[in-house]
C-alpha cells in the first residue's frame, strides 16, 4: 500500500513511521526544505500530562496515552527530556475554585499524581513563587521536539521510507479508488492508495482543494509570541497561572540547555507573522509578576513566536482536534487533520497510530 503524508511536522512525521512500521510504503511531501519548520518548531516543548481537556474530548483521550508513550519512546531512543514537572498556581483565593475544577478534571482524564497544595507548601517547592494555592503535576515534562523528530524520520527511513523536501501538494483528486497529488505547479503528479494531510497551518489550504471534500472547517491563527529572562532560571519547574481564554496562560518555560522563558501569549492574527513586538512585553510583566513579584525590570527579551492553527476565533469555546476520517467524510483512504495544537506534540504517537488505523488494514 503507498500512502502519502503531507507535511514533514512531529505529527506528519509520526504518522509516516506508523505507516511504515505497520509495513505501507511511506512518501512524506514537505513544502518547506527541512523537517518541523512550522509549528513543531514553534512551542513551548512541554510533554502535557493532560489535565486541561474535556472529557470525551480527541485530546483527552489521547493525551494521557501519549504522554506514556512518548516517555517510553524518549527512553528507548536517546531522545533528550526530562520530566521536570509543573505547578499550576492560583495567584488569589478567588481563582482556587478553578484549581480544584482543573485537579478533577485530571483525574477523570486518567492523569496520576496530582495534588492540591497551599501557597506555603508550594513554596517550599519553588521559593520565587507568589500563589494562593497550586495544582502540583508531577507527570509534565519537557523534550527536545527537534530531536524527537529526527527520532521519527530515522525509524520512518529505516522502515523504507523517505521524504520529499520542497514539495508542495497542489491538490488531491480521485484517480480509481486512491488518489493523485499533482504538485510542480500542477505539472507533476503522483498516485497513492491512500493521503494524510498533516499539513499544520496549510492544512485547510489543502482540504479545500482536494476533489469531492466538503468540510474543510475555518482556520483562526492564533499567534503566541516568546520572551526570554535575561538571567539564570529561578524556577526548577514549569509554572503555568490558571488558563485563559485561547491557551494556558504566559507560562513558565524551561528548556534542556537550562534556560528560561516565557510564553505564549495569545495574539489573534490575519496572516503568518512570526515578529515578537518588544512593546508586548509590558503586558508579560505584569501577568509573570502575579506569580513572581520580583521578576526585575529590563529582563525580559524577545525570543520567538509560533502560530496554533485555532478552529475557532476569539471569544469563542476551544474546538477540538479533528481527525475526519473515511467513515466521517465517505472518501476511502483519506485523512484530514485540522487543529492540530497542543498537545500535538505530546499526543503524536497514539495519534499516529489511530490515523494509520483508519487507512491500513
Amino acid at each position: 500500500m503507498q500512502i502519502l503524508v503531507v507535511g514533514a511536522g512531529v505529527v506528519g512525521l509520526a504518522v509516516a513511521r506508523a505507516a511504515a512500521l505497520a509495513g505501507a510504503d511511506v512518501v512524506v511531501a514537505e513544502k518547506a526544505g527541512a523537517i518541523g519548520t512550522g509549528i513543531s518548531s514553534r512551542n513551548s516543548e512541554v510533554i502535557h500530562a493532560g489535565i486541561y481537556y474535556p472529557t470525551g474530548s480527541v485530546r483527552a483521550r489521547l493525551c494521557a496515552p501519549g504522554r506514556r508513550r512518548l516517555y517510553d519512546f524518549c527512553a528507548t531512543h536517546g531522545v533528550p527530556h526530562r520530566k521536570c514537572g509543573k505547578l499550576i498556581v492560583a495567584t488569589r483565593a478567588a481563582e482556587i475554585p478553578a484549581l480544584e475544577a482543573l485537579a478533577a478534571q485530571g483525574s477523570r482524564n486518567g492523569v496520576e499524581g496530582l495534588q492540591l497544595i497551599d501557597g506555603a507548601a508550594a513554596r517550599c517547592l519553588e521559593p520565587a513563587l507568589s500563589c494562593a494555592a497550586a495544582l502540583s503535576s508531577p507527570e509534565t515534562g519537557i523534550i527536545d521536539s527537534h530531536a524527537f523528530m529526527l527520532a521519527l524520520r530515522g525509524d520512518l527511513e529505516d522502515h523504507g521510507g523517505g521524504i520529499a523536501f520542497n514539495t508542495r501538494i497542489e491538490r488531491l483528486t480521485r484517480a480509481g479508488g486512491g488518489w493523485r497529488a499533482s504538485f510542480g505547479g500542477g505539472v507533476e503528479e503522483a498516485e497513492f492508495d491512500a493521503v494524510v494531510n498533516a499539513a499544520g497551518l496549510g492544512a485547510q489550504q489543502l482540504g479545500a482543494a482536494t476533489e469531492g471534500y466538503e468540510r474543510t472547517p475555518c482556520l483562526g491563527l492564533a499567534k503566541g509570541n516568546y520572551f526570554a529572562f535575561a538571567g539564570s532560571p529561578v524556577f526548577s519547574r514549569l509554572i503555568y497561572p490558571v488558563p485563559v481564554p485561547g491557551g494556558l496562560g504566559v507560562h513558565v518555560t524551561l528548556d534542556l540547555a537550562g534556560r528560561m522563558r516565557f510564553g505564549p501569549d495569545v495574539q489573534w492574527i490575519e496572516a503568518e507573522n512570526y515578529d515578537v513586538d518588544a512593546s508586548r512585553a509590558d503586558a508579560f510583566y505584569a501577568r509573570i509578576r502575579e506569580y513572581w513579584p520580583d521578576l526585575p525590570d529590563g529582563s525580559l527579551l524577545p525570543d520567538y513566536a509560533g502560530i496554533r492553527p485555532k478552529l475557532t476565533g476569539p471569544g469563542e469555546p476551544a474546538a477540538d482536534f479533528m481527525i475526519d476520517t473515511p467513515k466521517d467524510h465517505g472518501l476511502i483512504g483519506l485523512v484530514h487533520l485540522f487543529g492540530i495544537e497542543s498537545p500535538g506534540l505530546t499526543c503524536a504517537l497514539v495519534l499516529a497510530e489511530e490515523v494509520v488505523s483508519y487507512l491500513v488494514s
